[in-house]
């Protein structure tokens, strides 16, 4: 089992940046591939970013490569996303996710969810 709680989301104008962060706590953090999805209102839950446990291999979508990134630290059982160059259809809420399946970008992959962090970013 693990307990996912993300934070570090909030209002932002456009062109500018923010930092997600998300704990874990539980079972073996390290042994999970993590990955930062996003769902706009009105729309389906999408991919943002993943990271794998071993080697820390990333992978972005098209909408956020080149200015986001993601990392862990498994000595201190976190994730983040570094969010720059922020534009207003980055407007959602961030959910942070563990899966035991390695790295996807298929929410059905992952099985511990966070709660959700809201990410504004106004024009």
């Amino acid at each position: 089992q693990v307990q996912l709680v993300e934070s570090g989301g909030g209002l932002v104008q456009a062109g500018g940046s923010l930092r997600l962060s998300c704990a874990a706590s539980g079972s073996t953090f390290s042994s999970y591939a993590m990955g930062w999805f996003r769902q706009a209102p009105g729309k389906e839950r999408e991919f943002v970013a993943a990271i794998t446990w071993f080697r820390s291999i990333t992978d972005y979508a098209d909408s956020v490569k080149g200015r986001f990134t993601i990392s862990r630290s498994n000595a201190k059982n976190t994730v983040s996303l570094q969010m720059n160059s922020l534009i207003p259809e980055d407007t959602a809420v961030y959910y942070c996710a563990a899966s035991r399946n390695g790295s996807s970008r298929q929410p059905g992959e992952y099985n511990y969810w966070g709660q959700g962090t809201q990410v504004t970013v106004s024009s």
